[in-house]
């Protein structure tokens, strides 16, 4: 092709390359790596060498190569498989001599690297060519399409002779290629096209470099663009030259004011059908993208030490830019983003991050589907919460192209905020306990605005998460995510000590119509620091006295305490009088707020998302205290007044030393 993107290609950021040769005893895998490294041919090899490695400037790349040799006898495979686990590229040789050592590598050799689920490139070797008679006119081609065809990981064949030393350098420039420069993250071989997740990324990289928005790439720009990537400018006729080349494939690829993304997209797809791989990924990774096409670590500054009680949230810079990005693809100006415009938003990105769990059922959507500002919103933040990286990834994908370092925000630890009794939170975690059928999941719904359904009252098997804005008059708007723990999963939580760090507010939801005054007897007030409720049933019951003795001691031990409020659900049936009384003296005894009925069904929601976000506000108010932290708490109290007694005894009795110093020296004076 004349006229193309050329220079100085940068490769992987790596240190080293790991390839192991395998195959049957005899194939010439230790001529190879002999003849590879010293460039001559030797009748006296071991039976296995050593490692050999190749220094960095053997080839184009600049980066060094380990060769690995190994044994094919039985005794040997674990050591072989622990080799072929480690390697970066796999070599698999067969004789062209010996058609019987090709059928075992598809037989044998393969399948095997299949079994152990190593997913690197594989090199096919045929090895002593000099050897192959002569009279076998079939193609390496031919032989090895149908193969290749079946097993996809292999990169590259090629036929080598370490007695001639033909393309011996080449079969470990092949192989180093394959990591540096792979094949299969960047092409479908089987669809003949660019894979999805280029495409995002050329699209991404396109949009970067169209400064004037105008959607092409003019001269200009095509060549920054090139400087930027290669460190060499394009010359005028090159230009014409990448012009015409697409122009004649690809007649939408230009148009009179530059080149298109369709143009971009076929020129890379071109360099790859040409072998010039190394040229996209040049690209790529100068555009910080890594051999999975996503962005690298390095480049996506998120702080990673923080306290286990520090969460992060979006600075009101990146808040901002997402409400334009929100108002540039809601394209109908309706105030809702639709499914098709959420992929045309997305489509910059590796994937669509908010097609699973625990994010496609977490935000308020409209019936058919579509996303509010708020809602928009809401996915981001719990992204963030949950995912930092993931979440600062996914708005430089889709083109904040700010200070990187300007997104996060870590908050202050929640035990300065209670020392300090107030939060600078805008965003606050809830978790919400309880047993099974006690209301959790249908409070989750109705901070979504979902109508209340029978079909919702089902106890998850694992945790959920729901997400919104919750809207104050007069005091703004807080973001809160509520996170359901399910009842048989807590255990497993509770073996975490920083459990309960992230949260801002616990909620404990119990059905005020179904439970049993007997249950509510059976408890004691050092037990309700997370109120468990149990049915009438006795097994329900004593698992949930169980469970509240075991996450009442993980709260005491890990020193995590939260607010807390006592949640009474289903309102609107009949309630015991006994446990209204019950729950309103242990929430006295335990030093917080009365409990809050509520009832989702008839919609009497009794302000429960305000008042939680009022608590958590407040981080110093409603925590707790049981017997025993009552205990330890006055045990510290009576230890700390010793020792203070002790200090002050003992600065007493060294300001009395001092005096009478004085006084014994003025007496020595006068006489």
């Amino acid at each position: 092709m004349s006229g193309g993107f050329t220079g100085n290609f940068s490769s992987s950021r790596r240190n080293g390359i790991r390839v192991v040769v395998a195959g049957d005893r005899g194939t010439g895998k230790s001529s190879l790596i002999v003849a590879a490294a010293t460039e001559s041919f030797s009748d006296n090899v071991p039976s296995v060498l050593s490692p050999t490695r190749l220094p960095a400037d053997f080839f184009p790349d600049f980066v060094p190569l380990t060769i690995i040799d190994t044994s094919s006898s039985l005794e040997s495979r674990t050591k072989r498989n622990e080799e072929l686990k480690r390697a970066d590229a796999v070599v698999l040789t067969y004789a062209c001599d010996q058609p019987m050592t090709l059928t075992r590598l598809c037989n044998y050799w393969l399948p095997e690297l299949r079994q152990l689920e190593v997913k690197v490139p594989v090199i096919v070797v045929g090895c002593k060519l000099d050897l192959r008679d002569e009279r076998e006119p079939i193609s390496i081609e031919q032989l090895m399409s149908p193969i290749m065809q079946e097993f996809r990981e292999i990169e590259t064949c090629i036929e080598c002779s370490a007695a001639t030393l033909i393309q011996v350098p080449e079969v470990f420039y092949y192989a180093q290629r394959a990591v540096l420069h792979p094949t299969t993250p960047l092409f479908d071989q089987e669809k003949q096209t660019l894979q999805p997740r280029c495409i995002s990324a050329l699209r991404r990289i396109f949009i970067l470099c169209d400064h004037d928005m105008d959607g092409a790439l003019s001269d200009a720009e095509l060549n920054e663009f090139q400087i930027k990537c290669f460190n060499a400018p394009l010359q005028p006729a090159e230009i014409v030259g990448v012009k015409r080349v697409v122009q004649e494939k690809q007649p939408g690829g230009v148009n009179q004011l530059g080149l298109t993304l369709t143009g971009f997209l076929f020129l890379h797809a071109l360099f790859i059908e040409k072998g010039r791989l190394e040229t996209t990924w040049a690209v790529l990774r100068k555009f910080g993208y890594d051999d999975d096409l996503k962005l690298r670590d390095d480049i996506l500054p998120v702080p990673s030490k923080h306290a286990p009680d520090q969460t992060m949230e979006l600075t009101s810079e990146a808040v901002e830019f997402l409400k334009g990005i929100f108002r540039l693809f809601d394209t109908d100006n309706d105030g809702n983003l639709k499914p098709s415009e959420l992929d045309e938003l997305f489509c910059t990105a590796p994937d669509r991050p908010w097609n699973e769990a625990p994010y496609e059922d977490a935000a308020e959507r409209t019936a058919l589907g579509n996303l509010s500002l708020n809602g928009f919103l809401s996915e981001w933040a719990l992204m963030t919460l949950l995912d930092p990286v993931r979440s600062l990834a996914n708005l430089m994908y889709i083109g904040y192209s700010g200070d990187p370092a300007s997104v996060l925000h870590v908050n202050r630890r929640r035990i300065k905020d209670r020392k300090v009794q107030s939060t600078e939170r805008n965003v606050f975690q809830c978790f919400v306990f309880g047993p099974k059928s006690a209301g959790k999941s249908t409070i989750l719904n109705s901070l979504l605005e979902r109508p209340f359904s029978k079909s919702h009252i089902t106890a998850p098997t694992s945790e959920r998460f729901a997400v919104n804005v919750v809207n104050r008059v007069g005091q703004g708007n807080k973001t809160l995510i509520l996170r359901e723990i399910p009842e048989d999963g807590v255990k497993k939580f509770l073996t975490n000590k920083e459990f309960l760090a992230p949260c801002d507010v616990a909620i404990f939801v119990y059905d005020s119509s179904f439970l049993s005054p007997l249950v509510l007897a059976k408890f004691t007030p050092e037990r309700h620091l997370y109120v468990c409720v149990g049915s009438s049933d006795e097994y329900s019951s004593k698992k949930s006295q169980e469970l509240l003795v075991e996450v009442a001691r993980q709260g005491e031990e890990s020193g995590y305490g939260v607010p807390c409020l006592l949640i009474a659900a289903k309102d609107d049936l009949d309630p015991y009088p006994m446990a209204i009384q019950d729950s309103m003296k242990i929430c006295r005894e335990l030093g917080i707020e009365a409990p809050i009925s509520v009832s989702v069904k008839s919609g009497f929601l009794n302000n429960i998302f305000t008042r939680i976000v009022d608590v958590a506000e407040k981080p110093h108010l409603n925590i707790p205290e049981t017997e025993n932290g009552r205990n330890r708490k006055y045990h510290q109290q009576l230890i700390s007044r010793s020792l203070m007694c002790m200090s002050v005894g003992a600065a007493a009795a060294v300001f009395g030393l001092a005096i009478y110093r004085v006084y014994a020296a003025r007496k020595n004076t006068s006489s």
